[in-house]
């Protein structure tokens, strides 16, 4: 049995793939399959390790990207488009996978392409509320559509009200990756020389960090920690640039200890991280948002902006319709509006009881699984 995975371009679509091919082999071992060959076909590995470390081969495509804003790179990319597709159909012909499963993003698009020449079943999964472009395209042939949440039923309906045979839509929730599914309390304060007794927030970007967010919470700095201790991811690119703004701003503070940052958390370390927290600031990305709520833990989004992400903000607000998290738009962002939303809800013990309660019934640990066993199950149907 061949499985090709297809989609990427960030971590929200990248991981969730891993989660779902690390259940592919867990439920093939579980079901006495014969070992899955699983292949990712996409622009970039993103996480060569992650690949390597699932048994997943990496086969490269060109891929390009069409920006919803002006660009002298939509020209070029359009070529690479062409280009994609063509090496795509050679790829994926000689590969001839029993089934394709495409996280979206443009990445996915040449593989997707190649899928419907070739009539190969394709199953996808949406992350977000609203389908991207290339997911919503890949739903006018997909026999499988997983969405994350119940918005998107709508917008699949409308994708597929022509299509004769209609494909199955499942509200599955977005997988989580099984490493990162729970987290980590016994010994977390002393892994990141945490003080005890002192509320602890951890500040999370997203993969890539948040400018945005890293220079509200600098200057939100000198009045936080005179009440909470802060983990603060980043992101690579933006470290060094906040952490020299901390040393300049926490110059002399007696309690510039409480403040720690680090350019990214790996499993173990956002898990003792996670562990460790008693709120969350967040982006909101549909992965960022399923971990909160699989944590258990009570959060404030901070999306970015529609402008330049069309799918944040109504991830952010579907979630806080659910009573699990309070969202502040960038536009309304400020260091006195984060301060008096954090003390608020700090000194506000049965709503953040009640935060957490809700992000844990939100949560789909089984989201995995499920899409998993879709697969299989496609796979097997087309073997016959």
């Amino acid at each position: 049995m061949r499985i090709i995975l297809t989609g990427g371009g960030s971590g929200g679509h990248f991981y969730p793939m891993i989660a779902v091919a690390q259940q592919i082999h867990e439920i093939a071992k579980l079901d006495h399959l014969v070992e899955p060959e699983l292949l990712y076909m996409a622009a970039e590995p993103y996480d060569m390790d992650a690949l390597l470390e699932n048994n997943i081969e990496f086969k490269h495509i060109t891929a390009g990207k069409q920006r919803r804003y002006f660009s002298f790179k939509n020209a070029i990319d359009v070529f690479k488009i062409g280009w994609g597709m063509v090496k795509a159909v050679i790829k994926v012909f000689l590969s001839f996978p029993d089934v394709v499963f495409s996280k979206g993003g443009y990445p996915s698009v040449p593989v997707v392409f190649a899928t419907k020449l070739f009539r190969i079943p394709l199953v996808i999964h949406e992350s977000d509320t609203e389908p991207g472009r290339a997911n919503a395209w890949a739903a006018t042939y997909a026999q499988r559509i997983a969405i994350s949440y119940p918005e998107s039923v709508d917008y699949f309906e409308k994708i597929t009200a022509r299509r004769k045979r209609k494909p199955r839509i499942a509200l599955t929730g977005n997988p989580v990756r099984h490493e990162l599914q729970t987290v980590a309390v016994s010994g977390a304060h002393e892994f990141l020389k945490l003080e005890q007794g002192t509320p602890t927030i951890l500040v999370l970007g997203g993969s890539q960090g948040a400018q945005a967010i890293n220079e509200t919470i600098i200057e939100a700095l000198p009045r936080l920690i005179e009440k909470y201790q802060i983990l603060h991811q980043t992101g690579s690119a933006l470290y060094d640039i906040t952490i020299g703004s901390a040393d300049t701003i926490l110059e002399g503070n007696p309690l510039k200890e409480r403040y720690h940052a680090f350019p990214f958390l790996n499993v173990v370390a956002m898990r003792m991280s996670a562990g460790a927290a008693d709120l969350i600031i967040s982006r909101s990305g549909s992965g960022s948002i399923f971990e909160i709520a699989a944590w258990g833990k009570p959060s404030i989004l901070i999306p970015i902006p529609t402008g330049v992400s069309h799918d944040q903000e109504k991830n952010a607000f579907a979630y806080a319709r659910t009573g699990a998290g309070l969202v502040v738009e960038q536009a309304n962002l400020t260091p006195n509006l984060l301060v008096s939303e954090i003390d608020r809800l700090m000194s506000a013990p049965d709503e953040m009881a009640s935060m957490a309660r809700k992000a844990s019934e939100f949560a789909r640990p089984d989201a995995a699984e499920k899409i998993a066993r879709e697969v299989l199950d496609v796979a097997l149907e087309h073997e016959k």
